[in-house]
């Protein structure tokens, strides 16, 4: 295989056409790769980096290092790697110095988009060998770590045709597709009022392009660390977003408009506040894979469902008869969320009552202390991201008291239980005066139903 010009080379461009959405995942992941390295965008302990070992944040980067080659290696045809690898052993073996320049000079002019895969295979091809071999040290430094991001980002930013940062809107990859949508955007009459809101859709739908690429459903470590450097790149992003919501609120004039963009700001910092101070705090040093995949589902469902509320909610500001159905298939209304965690609250406070009431009977209370802690597996999976960012803590706390809990300890978990039953009405109450669940009681029988189905 040569590097030269000789014809037009049209297999990349067939690729992307085959390889959409591959395509698109690699572009996430280089943008993810570069922003990994920014330590403000680590949910880590930003006291005392020095002497950090930054080798669990590493080998994050090398996971990922392998998922890129992973798609490098489905997206370049077997011939082309076939003769990719001969003219590289040739060049090891065979070429003399003079000819070896002359191979890179022409790889490195970057005129075809061959060339420029070609470049980021190689690049990734030998980072996959010093990044692993820096593993063996067992020790990554602050500064070490830093240095190695900034060889990588150089390297991404200097690729004519894969640098993820060339545009900051990609043609290739942020656009609306939801016809919904783009009908809203075209009827806005007000010129300003529609480039601002336009910008806005772009910037949601990127964050769901994004989240599209999270994994929640594998525990291998690849897929895992993959799915958390894209959950940083959202970090950095929604950052971004933030930044330009203040622009926009300073120049619009409609003062409603603004009041739904400012309340769509605050959303996003409380809701990111949840992930990236709770859900992600340190995850790097949580090594079981149950563990770390069951905070990466979380954050991406608490992340997803904040996009599509604020999608839904900005069209309906411009549309008022506009439902979520129509524009997600698979939606989850406020409303849904708020009798969902009503009745799971509920259901818990009921059992947390009855384990009070059996303190004094041995045997019971052991039953019905099994069957409480099975619904809390249930509620830490599926409902904890229904909570308020400022009740996260108290309930996380409660449910690990409860989860290391020893039978001798039975007089202390006791109390605790009666405290968390206090804190639990508290929150019922405060559920309870939502404005969507006005004139909507909650269905006692229902509640002991599904109370029987635990005990």
């Amino acid at each position: 295989m040569s590097f030269k010009k000789v014809e037009p080379e049209r297999w990349v461009v067939n690729s992307k056409k085959k390889y959409k959405e591959i395509f698109s995942e690699l572009d996430v992941l280089l943008k993810a790769l570069d922003r990994f390295f920014y330590i403000e965008n680590l949910p880590i302990s930003k006291e005392d980096l020095t002497h950090r070992n930054f080798y669990d944040e590493l080998t994050a980067v090398r996971d990922v290092i392998f998922r890129i080659l992973g798609i490098l290696e489905v997206v370049i045809p077997e011939s082309k790697k076939n003769a990719y690898w001969f003219q590289k052993f040739a060049e090891s073996k065979f070429f003399t110095d003079h000819t070896r320049d002359s191979f890179k000079e022409e790889l490195y002019k970057q005129d075809t988009t061959e060339k420029g895969l070609y470049l980021l295979y190689d690049l990734f091809i030998n980072l996959k060998g010093i990044v692993s071999d820096l593993l063996k040290a067992g020790k990554i430094s602050y500064l070490g770590y830093t240095n190695i991001g900034q060889l990588i980002s150089k390297e991404i930013r200097e690729n004519n045709f894969f640098n993820p940062f060339r545009k900051d809107i990609n043609p290739e990859f942020d656009i609306i597709k939801n016809h919904e949508i783009s009908d809203i955007v075209r009827s806005i009459k007000d010129r300003e009022v529609k480039k601002y809101i336009s910008v806005f859709y772009l910037y949601l739908f990127r964050f769901l392009r994004y989240i599209s690429h999270i994994d929640i459903t594998s525990q291998h470590s690849i897929a895992l660390n993959s799915s958390l450097l894209t959950l940083i790149l959202l970090r950095s992003e929604i950052n971004m977003f933030h930044n330009y919501i203040k622009k926009a609120s300073d120049r619009i004039k409609d003062e409603e408009l603004k009041i739904l963009l400012k309340s769509i700001s605050y959303q996003f910092s409380m809701e990111t506040k949840r992930v990236y101070f709770q859900e992600l705090k340190e995850i790097m040093r949580k090594k079981a894979p149950q563990h770390f995949r069951g905070k990466i589902e979380n954050s991406q469902g608490i992340l997803k469902n904040l996009t599509e509320q604020s999608i839904v909610q900005i069209a309906q500001f411009f549309k008022p008869d506009v439902m979520g159905e129509n524009i997600f298939e698979s939606f989850t209304t406020r409303l849904w969320q708020s009798l969902k965690l009503r009745e799971d609250l509920f259901v818990l406070h009921r059992l947390l009552i009855l384990l009070e009431e059996k303190a004094g009977l041995p045997e019971k209370r052991s039953d019905v202390f099994e069957s409480t802690k099975n619904f809390m597996l249930y509620f830490e999976s599926l409902t904890f991201k229904l909570l308020r960012y400022d009740d996260y803590d108290e309930f996380a706390s409660f449910f690990n008291d409860v989860f290391s809990f020893k039978e001798s300890d039975y007089n202390k978990i006791l109390e605790k239980i009666h405290n968390f039953n206090i804190f639990l009405e508290t929150t019922l109450r405060h559920i309870d005066n939502r404005a969507e669940l006005r004139d909507k009681p909650m269905d006692i029988k229902k509640i002991e139903e599904i109370v029987n189905q635990y005990l």
